[in-house]
This record gives structure tokens, C-alpha cells and sequence, in this order.
């Protein structure tokens, strides 16, 4: 069986499921322009409407972090966008049209609007890259016979997007949305979903996430290892508890196909 290897321990393994933004992706690449398109739309149209918007920003609302110049730089791991789902982030943002004097209902709406505006300015630009490593690893993967699936709390349809857009779609035997589950992060369905469809057990699998929701995910589906990625070890281990290991680099992984 091939085994991941990481801090000098061997790991047999038969899959590794990977959460999409923040692990294959780069995270702020990518969402921190639709969350800046989808916020900037949102107080536009409340302008229109002679509606002040609330005195929020996207640092205070989705959990970024801003630079100097006012650029988005970074994201707290444990915030609405890193760990939320596509329809907890309209939440978020129809509490703030409701509390500049819409209804609910219209407020809603008008969120979602402005979700498809952001998704569509998303298919234009296409803004993705992968993060350092990732194409070497994953080919690692293939090449010692380790099957690779993605678990993500984006929908199914938005991840197969991005996966293209990356051009690595084809690495990967399954990719479970959270629209496949009853239950997103940081339940077991997605790993459970997954490790059915790649006809494995969940202690077979080993788990690699950005946020300590992909850690407690992989711990209650009784995955052989959780393993976070992070910028710098240190923060990582404070921001993520729920690993077994933190890295800040694919290059600390290494796979090996065991013993014969």
C-alpha cells in the first residue's frame, strides 16, 4: 500500500481527499476578488435605492484581512469565508440589507443578485492559481497509485469550474460540493460521500485542509490523518488545533509505494 510520509512517520494510505480554496487553490487569489466584486454590488444597489449600507467591510463581514494600501492579504481561517458556504455568506449579506431598511425577503433577493454578478465576473476573469507544489504532489499521488478526491464547502459545479480553470481536474476520482450533503464542514458526509464513491474505507484516506473545520471534518469521519496547511507552522497550529500535522509547504510531504 502506498504511504504518505510527513515529519519522518509513514502513513499507509489508499486516498487523500483535499479541500479546494486555501489547499489547491490560491485562496485570497480567488475569493478575495469575487467577495470585493460581490460586496461592492451589493452597496451599489443600495445606493440606487436611496439606502445607506452599513458601515461594514468585507475585513469586518467575511473574516479578510487588508494590507496597507487597502488590498485584501490575508483571511482568518476560522471566518464566515473560509469555513462558510455559498448560502451562509448571503446570510451575512442579507442582514446587512435588512438592517439598511429592506425587508428580508427583498434583501434576499438582492443578495443573490448580486451573487450572480460576482459569479459571472468570476467566469470572465478567472481569477486561479494553484498554491507552490501542488502540481508535483498530485503527481506524485498518481504515480504511486493514491486516488485523489476533493471536498469542498463550494458547490459542486463552482469547484469543477475551478478545477478546470487550474487544469487539474483530471487528477481527481470525485469532487463533493456542499450541495451533495445533508451536512457540511465540519461533519463527516463529505468524507463519507467521498471515501464511498472511491470504494475505501474513511480510515483509509488522509485529509488535507486550510481551516480547522477540513481538521474536525477528517476526525469525526475517522480519517487516518488531518492534516492542515498553513503559511507559517506557527500560526498554523494555533489557527488549527485539529491536526495531526501543520505544514506550510507540499515539499514536507513525500509518498512512497510501501513495501512490496
Amino acid at each position: 500500500m502506498p504511504e504518505l510520509r510527513i515529519a519522518g512517520t509513514a502513513y499507509p494510505i489508499q486516498a487523500i481527499l483535499f479541500d479546494k480554496d486555501g489547499t489547491l487553490l490560491d485562496f485570497i487569489h480567488t475569493w478575495g476578488n469575487w467577495s470585493e466584486r460581490l460586496l461592492a454590488r451589493f452597496y451599489q444597489r443600495l445606493e440606487e435605492k436611496g439606502l445607506l449600507p452599513p458601515s461594514l467591510d468585507s475585513e469586518t463581514l467575511w473574516g479578510t484581512r487588508r494590507g496597507p494600501r487597502g488590498d485584501i492579504i490575508g483571511y482568518d481561517r476560522n471566518g464566515p469565508l473560509a469555513m462558510g458556504t455559498i448560502d451562509d455568506l448571503l446570510t451575512v449579506l442579507a442582514w446587512q440589507g435588512y438592517r439598511s431598511g429592506l425587508s428580508w425577503a427583498e434583501s434576499k433577493v438582492l443578495a443573490e443578485d448580486c451573487r450572480k454578478y460576482a459569479d459571472e465576473q468570476l467566469q470572465v476573469t478567472k481569477p486561479v492559481k494553484t498554491l507552490p507544489g501542488v502540481i508535483p504532489f498530485l503527481e506524485q499521488c498518481r504515480n504511486s497509485g493514491i486516488v485523489l478526491a476533493v471536498v469542498t464547502a463550494d458547490e459542486t459545479a463552482m469547484a469543477h469550474n475551478h478545477l478546470d480553470w487550474l487544469g487539474i481536474r483530471g487528477y481527481f476520482s470525485a469532487c463533493i460540493g456542499t450541495d451533495q450533503v445533508n451536512r457540511g464542514k465540519p461533519y463527516p458526509d463529505m468524507v463519507e460521500l467521498a471515501c464511498e464513491k472511491l470504494s475505501i474505507d474513511c480510515s483509509q484516506a488522509a485529509i488535507i485542509g486550510d481551516t480547522n473545520g477540513d481538521m474536525r471534518m477528517a476526525r469525526s469521519a475517522g480519517a487516518a490523518l488531518a492534516v492542515g496547511i498553513a503559511e507559517s507552522d506557527a500560526a498554523g497550529i494555533r489557527l488549527l488545533p485539529d491536526a495531526d500535522y501543520v505544514i506550510s509547504s507540499y515539499s514536507e510531504l513525500e509518498i512512497w509505494e510501501g513495501e512490496q
